[in-house]
């Protein structure tokens, strides 16, 4: 067996010749783990952009709703339009919904499936001071980069409230 001898100032070691493909063993060990979690990283940053992005849409969406001789059609357009920038149209789904719900006590919405169940609003026919609800969602895995599995069927949703002027 060989033996290499290292001088370092303090003392001298030795290290026997089969230990010297350890550090490529861990490594390689530790490589994988290492870019799960940059890339998790990355992804959390692209799911965070996305869902400002349908937020913002929303918000924007909703203010120009809330004008006079606006229809729905138009302000889902307006949504969809500033998406379309960075996302997929085809994979949006926008809705505008009547959120009168809200100007009660009476249970909220909690799920997707509860939006979607509100009434249709239609903005150039909604009485003034009326709530309306924006909302785009998209799916996860429609937008993922590095897809995740424990995300499968996670939708990102933004939305907006404003009442009808």
């Amino acid at each position: 067996m060989k033996t290499i001898v290292r001088h370092n100032s303090r003392h001298t070691c030795r290290v026997q010749a089969h230990r010297r493909g350890t550090t490529l063993v861990e490594f390689a060990m530790v490589l994988p783990v290492f870019f799960t979690f940059v890339f998790g990283i990355v992804e959390y940053g692209r799911l965070q952009l996305v869902s400002n992005m349908l937020t913002s849409a929303c918000r924007n969406g909703a203010r120009l709703g809330s004008a006079e001789n606006v229809t729905t059609a138009d302000a889902m357009a307006h949504v969809t339009g500033i998406l379309s920038a960075a996302l997929d149209p085809a994979d949006l789904t926008v809705i505008v919904k009547d959120a009168s719900v809200f100007d009660t006590a009476g249970p909220y919405p909690a799920t997707a499936a509860d939006y979607t169940a509100l009434t249709d609003a239609e903005l150039d026919d909604i009485q003034p001071r009326r709530l309306f609800l924006v909302r785009a969602s998209i799916a996860y895995n429609d937008i993922a980069l590095f897809p995740f599995s424990v995300l499968d069927g996670v939708q990102l949703s933004g939305q907006a409230v404003m009442r009808h002027e």
